[in-house]
């Protein structure tokens, strides 16, 4: 059997300006910083790749990071400049964004699949001529109507909701070195593990 190849490109999903900085629209962000922090990474403003970019070394790899900065509905431009830049394949690349369909603080990775009307996710799949990306989905909640969703997203989480994505950037955090060396089954294991007691109904 072929291994799996290794993520390279770890993305974070958001919008720039500071009065995005705090809506849960911005989970993916998030979460990428916290990457850089832990592995004394910097990000820069990279304008060949419409982004903020940092480089960081984990279990003897190089790992991309990246922030898009043309906001969410184009997210494809600046994930396809990178990885085009530098021949990262669609199946080394993993995106982390927010996801309605899970309660705060459950956190669930997959390969490919639909977009489930996330403009940051179907913008990728469009300029990578493919959905077969892995994500990294954190759980937001759900407004309770599809109408309420674009305010919901554009607005900071509930103190016990933000409390709750922070446990879950961090086991997420966790499961990074197997996702670089392309373990994805254990990375699976431990953090749906740890993840289903958050995101069962």
């Amino acid at each position: 059997m072929t291994p799996h190849k290794g993520i390279r490109l770890v993305v974070g999903l958001g919008n720039p300006g500071r009065e995005y900085e705090d809506t849960r629209h911005n989970a993916g962000f998030w979460w990428v910083e916290r990457i850089a922090a832990q592995l004394g990474a910097g990000f820069k403003v990279e304008a060949k790749f419409h982004g903020r970019a940092a480089r960081a070394a984990l279990n003897h790899r190089d790992v991309w990071l990246l922030q898009p900065q043309t906001y969410m509905n184009a997210s494809g431009r600046s994930v396809s400049a990178l990885a085009g830049f530098f021949k990262i394949e669609p199946e080394e690349i993993l995106v982390a964004h927010d996801e309605l369909d899970l309660p705060p603080g459950a956190a669930r990775l997959k390969q490919g699949g639909g977009h489930a009307g996330h403009n940051g996710l179907r913008d990728i799949a469009a300029s990578l001529k493919t959905p077969g990306f892995w994500r990294l989905r954190l759980g937001i909640g759900h407004p309770g109507d599809r109408a309420q969703v674009s305010d919901f997203v554009l607005d900071a989480p509930r103190r016990e909701e933000y409390e709750l994505i922070d446990e879950a950037l961090d086991r997420s955090l966790a499961v990074l070195p197997h996702l670089v060396v392309g373990d994805f089954a254990a990375a699976m294991q431990i953090l749906h593990a740890a993840s289903k007691k958050k995101d069962e109904p």
